[in-house]
C-alpha cells in the first residue's frame, strides 16, 4: 500500500538550455514536501548537455 502524506515527487527542468537551443532536455525527479514547501522549488543541478551546472525549475 502507498504511504499517505504531504511528500510528493515534482520534475526539475533545466531554464538556460530552453533559451540555447541545443538539442535534449536536462530533467531530475526529486521529492518535496508539500507543507513545509508550498512554492516551486529550484535547484543548481548538472546539465549533462551543456556540461556545466545549471539552474532547475520545478515544471508541473
Amino acid at each position: 500500500m502507498a504511504k499517505k502524506g504531504n511528500r510528493i515527487q515534482v520534475i526539475l527542468e533545466c531554464t538556460e538550455q530552453k533559451t540555447s537551443g541545443t538539442p535534449g532536455m536536462s530533467r531530475y525527479i526529486t521529492t518535496k514536501n508539500r507543507k513545509n514547501t508550498p512554492s516551486r522549488i529550484e535547484r543548481k543541478k548538472y546539465n549533462p548537455f551543456l556540461k556545466r551546472v545549471t539552474l532547475h525549475k520545478e515544471i508541473k
